[in-house]
């Protein structure tokens, strides 16, 4: 079993991906400027075909673009990670999830146990287990900013289902999203990708005005898009390799691929 392998390449491509993903706002915030000048342009040279003028740039016109993007960009993303701060165990109880009762029920007192199990085999700050009763699909996810405030939730329907094996690769795979700060990652990330879509509604705002609006909203739409699609799929791309790295974390921890293969096959045959 080459887990360790299969874990540090999905670090190494998590780290590619990050600096591409800081890149691309880099990029975005060029982009809007870049689009703002052309745009600049563009209402200069009609002016000009009117008035025997040239319109000049506006004093500090770099300074403002690229000062009221990073503002949109960085206040998204503040604004959307503080209500994302609210906690795991809120979060859980929003999609309606409740606490783990072993003293009442066999399948929850064997969830906590094994939650117990991978905590200690894992070095892994026990999370409070929770139970989404009225969901019969298999399935399970960790929420927390940090270990304090940790959940590990599962499905009513992976309680019933899944063999105790299974349960132990599925547990053990969120986990490791536990282990390796994936949830915090995932909140940020989150947050940056709400701050480049609002320098997209900002560009949106300022067409509807109408007039000379209509050009420069539409630059900072055009390039706030593009900022935007950007940083969804660089997201995505993050979480995959994460993905990647939680199955080999639950086969490192478990020593078992069957376990976690075996809840695949009934996620896809329940489709």
């Amino acid at each position: 079993m080459r887990f360790f392998d299969h874990q540090d390449a999905a670090r190494g491509e998590t780290r590619r991906l990050l600096l591409a993903f800081a890149i691309a706002v880099v990029v975005a915030v060029a982009a809007v400027h870049a689009a703002l000048v052309v745009a600049w342009y563009l209402l200069a040279l009609v002016v000009s075909w009117v008035l025997p003028v040239w319109l000049p740039f506006p004093a500090f016109f770099l300074s403002v673009n690229v000062g009221v993007s990073l503002l949109l960009v960085l206040g998204g993303w503040w604004v959307e990670t503080s209500q994302l701060r609210a906690g795991g165990l809120r979060l859980a109880e929003r999609v309606g999830a409740r606490e783990a009762r072993p003293t009442v029920s066999h399948d929850e007192q064997r969830f906590c146990n094994i939650v117990e199990e991978l905590c200690i085999a894992g070095g892994v700050k026990r999370p409070a287990p929770m139970v989404l009763t009225h969901t019969d699909a298999i399935n399970a996810f960790a929420a927390g900013w940090d270990e304090n405030d940790a959940i590990l939730a599962i499905t009513q329907g992976a309680l019933e289902n899944l063999t105790r094996e299974e349960l132990q690769g599925l547990v053990a795979h969120e986990l490791s999203h536990l282990r390796e700060g994936d949830t915090r990652l995932n909140m940020r990330l989150a947050g940056m990708v709400f701050g480049l879509e609002l320098v997209y509604n900002f560009g949106e705002t300022i067409r509807e005005r109408g007039g000379p609006g209509r050009w420069f909203g539409s630059a900072v739409m055009s390039a706030g898009w593009v900022g935007w699609i950007t940083g969804r799929m660089l997201k995505a791309a993050v979480s995959r390799q994460r993905e990647f790295l939680a199955d080999a974390r639950a086969v490192q921890w478990t020593r078992s691929r069957d376990g976690l293969g075996g809840v695949l096959r009934k996620v896809m045959a329940q489709r």
